[in-house]
């Protein structure tokens, strides 16, 4: 080689190691950070509710995708040939076919509770049991399974060396069951629940509103010292006034205080509320925006084998990884309960250290 092939090759090693280090960094801070969370849950009974315990088994399914898919991946990723063998790369295929599907599905899983819980949540609060929230987890681990399944029956063994592993896209059908499956049908759905979480939440704003509550407190104030009774109040005799002025004093003051503290609870609530909804917002904005290149391109190649950039195709998969890097995230910074005892988790190792 002379000296342009040698900076050529140097050049290109220093590519491949600073891209391994991006990714292995990603890998490790979506192992932890998910691992932070399923500790969090299981050590703190206050967060032990069916609704966490949805948050909780989401972050066991991104935990899978950064321990069984991503550490193989990075590997694939820099030096671009398969070296791990037909069995490996059959295993590591379903593995990431069903984790990111599974994680995919939790989160309809946890609109759905969300949405049930918001538009029906005297009855709901019955039927909220661990036991339900097991059968809809069970429920989307079945159907990523039956969407990882069929590669493995038209498998071809070849007699020579495996350089390359990834899904047939001849199997033109097989592509558009699995991209519905696993993308396309889940995110109308999510799309249609948070659109209705969202517009419950608007009505529940709308209701709490601090400025419509303070009218209505004011509009009785005002009708209970109108000129009418303040009127019939002198019309009564001189000594009767007297002796009731202590107690009429100590029941304004009652009254002002209730009132003072209906104000604070009703604008707490909708400050919830609108904390709520944005939060909504985010989950959706970030699911969307890291899994829709990658289904999006999915299709285009299987009707379209030249339109295929292995570079593109790498950057849009560790795109979709990167959600499960971002749930953990959003769902713990939204949540106080999470904060506090993320916050109490960090203090008792650093104690104990």
């Amino acid at each position: 080689l002379g000296n342009g092939g040698r900076f050529k090759t140097l050049g290109t090693m220093t590519q491949q190691i600073g891209l391994a280090v991006v990714l292995s960094v990603i890998t490790l801070a979506t192992t932890l950070s998910n691992a932070f969370v399923i500790a969090i849950i299981s050590q703190s009974k206050k967060l032990q509710t069916p609704a966490n315990f949805l948050i909780a088994s989401l972050a066991v399914t991104d935990l899978l995708v950064s321990i069984l898919v991503m550490p193989i991946c990075v590997l694939y990723t820099v030096i671009h040939t398969w070296t791990l063998g037909q069995v490996v790369c059959d295993i590591w295929l379903s593995s990431d076919i069903t984790c990111c599907t599974a994680s995919i599905l939790h989160l309809c899983v946890i609109a759905l509770d969300r949405y049930w819980a918001i538009t029906d949540a005297v009855e709901y609060s019955k039927k909220r049991t661990p036991g339900r929230a097991a059968g809809m987890v069970a429920t989307a681990w079945v159907i990523a399974i039956s969407i990882s399944l069929p590669p493995l029956f038209w498998r071809q063994v070849k007699a020579e060396e495996l350089t390359s592993c990834s899904v047939n896209t001849d199997h033109i059908f097989y592509t558009i069951y699995s991209t519905f499956g696993a993308f396309y049908i889940p995110t109308l759905l999510l799309i249609a629940l948070y659109g209705r979480i969202y517009v419950e939440a608007r009505k529940r704003i709308l209701k709490q509103s601090p400025k419509k509550v303070g009218k209505r407190l004011t509009s009785a104030h005002l009708v209970t010292n109108s000129p009418v009774s303040v009127a019939s109040t002198a019309s009564g005799k001189h000594d009767t006034l007297s002796s009731d002025t202590g107690s009429s004093a100590s029941e304004n003051q009652v009254k002002v205080t209730v009132s003072d503290a209906l104000l604070e609870k009703k604008r707490i609530s909708a400050a919830r509320e609108r904390k709520a909804t944005k939060t909504l917002g985010i989950i959706l904005g970030a699911y969307i925006v890291c899994w829709l290149p990658f289904f999006i391109y999915t299709l285009v190649v299987a009707t379209c084998e030249s339109c295929f950039n292995q570079d593109l195709f790498d950057f849009f998969t560790w795109l979709g990884y990167l959600n499960s890097l971002i749930n953990p995230i959003i769902y713990t910074m939204s949540n106080e309960d999470f904060k506090k005892a993320f916050h109490k988790l960090v203090r008792f190792r650093c104690c104990r250290r």
